[in-house]
């Protein structure tokens, strides 16, 4: 019985990079938001006032849209990630054999190569016979 995603990779599979991309972005602003927090209410006890969220929020937002500006660690991560993720092997890397075979078949057909000849071929070769 065929299930509806018979043939298709798994959802983290599929989405591999998007999603260490996406864990990557949320920890590393969960990280700025709590040492700039952190800053903002040791700067605020050494100038004895008190540490204020509507003074925090516009700071901490504006720092975001700061390190957004910064190309080069998104240029990083996208070359080196697609890299590591293409080496491990991801979906989008991976064929599966059906898929491979396929081109392979219709690669032999557009040069005039009948694909069942060929396996009757590699039949006989593998059982000892010589081509």
């Amino acid at each position: 019985m065929a299930t509806r995603h018979e043939g298709r990779p798994r959802f983290f599979t599929a989405y591999s990079f998007g999603i260490v991309t996406g864990a990557l972005f949320l920890l590393s602003w969960a990280g700025q938001l709590v040492f700039q927090l952190i800053e903002a209410r040791n700067d605020a006890a050494e100038h004895g006032s008190t540490f204020s969220w509507d003074q925090f929020w516009p700071q901490f937002l504006s720092s975001t849209f700061e390190n957004w500006q910064s190309e080069f660690l998104q240029l990083v991560w996208q070359a080196a990630g697609l890299a590591l993720f293409y080496f491990w092997g991801s979906s989008q890397s991976k064929e599966g054999d059906e898929r491979l075979e396929a081109k392979v078949d219709r690669l032999l057909v557009e040069r005039g190569i009948d694909p069942a000849e060929f396996e009757y071929r590699e039949e006989q070769h593998a059982a000892g016979s010589t081509l």
